[in-house]
């Protein structure tokens, strides 16, 4: 799979007792800092790099998070590939909470907040293609393996901000053929793109009913809580890709 393995959204593989020989790195790039700190070791064998996005229980803004940042952190790190983690919501009924996907595109789609419907204050941007299919299957096949539920495919649909939909808002990414919704990571997907550096997102569904009643997003506990169950199974998955790659 590669040299270095860069992991983003760490769900607590920077712990020093999963990583053999931790070491905390510093590191300015010309986006600014990364959002979280960066712990380099080893796992299994395989040399790592983890960014911990997650450790700050989400006391980052989605619209402040120095997406870029992070990828070029993981690039100056010496980081050969990505494996990224983040949380969604699903529009499809046959996902749900404790899912995860591995994602075939992200369309970026952004939105002024001021109102609350889908009206003229639309921005739509273009797709990101994570592009490398030999760490994807390597994904599916390990969750296989593992016996963890999961979806080959999906297309997520992100957005700045808080992460909520209307009626009109859910209607209208199912038209466009959305699988997830999520908070925007498209930029860093973008900028692995731009830096060449094989990338795959594993994304976690933590609110699918939300997205299924067209509500409001369920409470940020019941999010967290999911997350804190998902992070488990993508804990196991990662470990065990580190370990595949030596």
């Amino acid at each position: 799979m590669g040299n270095k393995i860069g992991i983003i959204g760490g769900s607590g593989l920077d712990d020093p007792n999963i990583i053999k020989d931790p070491r905390l790195i510093e590191l300015d790039t010309p986006y600014g800092k990364p959002s979280d700190r960066l712990v380099s070791g080893t796992i299994g064998g395989t040399e790592v790099v983890v960014l911990a996005r997650h450790a700050k229980q989400h006391s980052i803004s989605p619209t402040r998070v120095p997406y870029r940042a992070n990828i070029w952190a993981l690039k100056e790190a010496g980081c050969t590939q990505i494996l990224a983690t983040t949380a969604c919501g699903s529009l499809k009924a046959e996902m749900a909470p404790g899912d995860i996907v591995f994602l075939d595109q992200f369309i970026d789609w952004t939105k002024l907040r001021v109102l609350t419907y889908f009206e003229e204050d639309v921005v739509h941007t273009a797709m990101a293609e994570p592009f490398d299919a030999a760490l994807r299957e390597q994904c599916i096949l390990t969750a296989r393996e593992l016996k963890i539920r999961h979806h080959e495919k999906g297309t997520m649909i992100t957005i700045e901000g808080p992460r909520f939909s209307t009626k009109a808002e859910s209607k209208m990414f199912r038209l466009m053929g959305a699988d997830l919704i999520n908070m925007s990571t498209v930029p860093e997907v973008s900028l692995a793109v731009e830096l060449k550096i094989p990338y795959q997102s594993i994304a976690m569904v933590t609110d699918y009913d939300c997205w299924k009643s067209g509500e409001e997003s369920v409470s940020f506990e019941l999010v967290m809580q999911r997350m804190a169950e998902n992070a488990e199974k993508v804990k196991k998955l990662l470990i065990r890709l580190a370990e595949k790659a030596v």
